[in-house]
């Protein structure tokens, strides 16, 4: 039986005996706590149940024997989709890992997929930080994206709960958050997140929306505007760099001559501007 890509990568380094497929009864097995996803999408895995009841299982799921029960480590969706479809049985791998190690490869293997929503991969990589003691870097190595990008992620978090909900109904995307957050205060914020979310604006229409509600607040601060007038264009090239680096940037002067501020407030963040710096 085909282990799959992402989980042949999870179970690198044990032998081919470590790595043997059982078949485990499906009343002998529980759900793992540390499960990052918080919902479930019951359309695609009602879709998953009937591909099981077709073909059956593809990839075995992965478990640890705890007693005499056992309890999964990753494979939570086929798991449920498998119990959906009416199974008694399920191929399993059994894992002798500590807590540690569970907790890890289930958020690593959730991580994983696609499509997970943003705050609950934001949730996911700040637990591998926090619980796991696992650095930005380490994390972007195990998942394969760039270090600003699980940066961006995590920075999610911050972010005014009810926009966080908006995410989590998938009415915005991460790249309608990066735009957000590049706001000045959580009153804009939330107007943008709204007026987006309502009317379904693509994440170039958000750009633009954002663009225009800073040129808006420059009018009506007349003191700030008269030392710092920035052109049209300029006050575009001010929003995109604010939304590459997910940081306020600010830009003083003219086309011909001037500086670009950068806001940061700590190593970290520091740290991931200029690893966006020097990305090709």
């Amino acid at each position: 039986m085909a282990l799959g890509k992402g989980l042949g990568a999870l179970l690198g380094g044990y032998t081919p005996e470590e790595n043997s497929v059982n078949t485990i009864s499906i009343y002998l097995i529980d759900n793992n706590s540390e499960q990052p996803r918080r919902e479930f999408d019951e359309r695609k895995l009602s879709e998953l149940a009937a591909s099981i009841r077709e073909h059956g299982i593809v990839q075995p799921i992965i478990v640890k024997k705890t007693g005499e029960r056992y309890r999964i480590i990753a494979g939570e969706r086929r798991f449920r989709a498998a119990k959906m479809a009416g199974l008694n049985e399920v191929p399993a791998i059994i894992r002798d890992m500590n807590e540690q190690e569970m907790g890890e490869i289930a958020l690593i293997e959730n991580l994983q997929r696609v499509d997970l929503n943003p705050m609950e991969e934001a949730a996911a990589i700040k637990k591998l930080m926090v619980e796991y003691d696992l650095t930005q870097e380490e994390i972007a190595k195990k998942l394969g994206k760039s270090r600003p990008a699980v940066a961006n992620s995590v920075r999610l978090l911050a972010l005014p709960e009810e926009i966080q909900g908006l995410l989590r109904e998938g009415k915005l995307s991460s790249g309608h958050a990066r735009i957000i957050s590049s706001l000045r205060d959580e009153k804009m914020m939330l107007s943008l997140a709204r007026e987006a979310a309502e009317k379904g604006c693509s994440v170039r229409e958000t750009e633009r929306l954002a663009a225009a509600m800073l040129e808006e607040a420059d009018k009506e601060k007349p003191v700030r505007k008269k030392a710092q007038k920035l052109s049209s264009e300029m006050l575009d090239a001010q929003q995109r760099l604010t939304e590459r680096f997910g940081k306020k940037v600010s830009l003083n002067g003219d086309e011909d001559k001037g500086k670009i501020v950068i806001e940061y407030f700590s190593k970290e963040e520091l740290m991931n501007i200029y690893d966006m710096m020097m990305e090709n």
